[in-house]
């Protein structure tokens, strides 16, 4: 078990950090940043597998699946993050993305590291909020080698739900779990075996990757712009406005109408604004749309 262990990537020594402890502040920082460049470039190795999983999860969004996240330490934390992020970004609820970390909630600002043993947790946690063959798991584990990550990936596998996983090992045992593999390749770490550097990082950039791309897919965004966000505070308000104005081409007098007329939702103050049109016919025509703007947004939608 030690042996194989010490060959993971994430465990091994790097050279470029060997005498870091008589280096100057500056010094670490630079080597710091200098592994640290290493991580997108990783990443961007791994992009057809990332979209293939993508895909995926914006099938499931379409059939009213779930997106569920799990991981122990640093990665349970940034799948905690990324899911909690989507609801005020995108408009969704929040059991449409979640995260589940090992040790529960107390170990999202307190360490628990006994948690990832616990392989058992990892399938009641599953079976606290009814995962079902329809939805997707995500594993997250650097070393991918948590049990209460492997398990839950099993349970989820024996469901027929399809399954991913985000490792830093490519021994992960993980892989063997799931039809979406995701190694980033980051080498091991400036600080040996601490995880929550490179191998953070890459997780941090899949994670968005994973829920940014899938939300682009199922019509949350049209060009580049947070359309279904929940204006849930004053700044909110003031972007959405700021947004009908910016899409439409309207005034600042007409954008805070029609964001009134709507309900205070953006998105379909924009279809009423770029369509002419009131709010019931608005909201049937992004129902037709499937949720995109941009397929409304065309002569032949203006021109009704």
């Amino acid at each position: 078990m030690n042996d194989q262990f010490e060959s993971y990537a994430t465990e091994r020594r790097n050279n470029a950090s060997a005498d870091i402890d008589s280096k100057t502040a500056l010094e670490i920082a630079g080597i710091i940043n200098n592994e640290d460049k290493k991580v997108p470039l990783a990443v961007e190795k791994i992009l057809p597998q990332i979209a293939a999983l993508v895909e995926d999860i914006a099938a499931a969004f379409r059939r009213g699946g779930r997106l569920i996240y799990i991981g122990a330490g640093t990665s349970g934390r940034l799948g905690v993050l990324d899911a909690s992020e989507c609801p005020p970004t995108y408009g969704v609820p929040p059991e449409m993305v979640q995260g589940l970390i090992a040790g529960g909630g107390e170990a999202l600002t307190k360490s628990i590291e006994s948690a990832e043993d616990r392989a058992e947790e990892g399938v009641a946690d599953l079976q606290k909020i009814n995962f079902s063959g329809n939805d997707i798991l995500v594993g997250i584990t650097a070393s991918g080698s948590a049990p209460y990550v492997l398990a839950a990936l099993e349970y989820a596998r024996k469901l027929g739900a399809v399954t991913g996983a985000v490792s830093c090992n490519r021994e992960s045992k993980t892989f063997a779990l799931v039809k979406h593999p995701l190694f980033a390749d980051v080498g091991p770490e400036v600080v040996t075996g601490s995880t929550r550097m490179k191998s953070g990082t890459a997780q941090k950039l899949i994670l968005n990757m994973l829920t940014t791309s899938s939300m682009i897919l199922i019509g949350k965004v049209y060009k580049n712009l947070m359309v279904d966000m929940r204006p849930v505070n004053n700044k909110l308000v003031l972007r959405s406005i700021r947004l009908i104005r910016q899409i439409c081409g309207c005034t600042e007098e007409e954008a805070e109408k029609n964001f009134a007329l709507s309900g205070n939702n953006p998105k379909i103050a924009i279809v009423m604004t770029l369509l002419d049109v009131p709010r019931g016919r608005a909201e049937e025509l992004l129902k037709q749309a499937d949720g995109h703007i941009s397929r409304l947004d065309t002569p032949e939608f203006r021109g009704k």
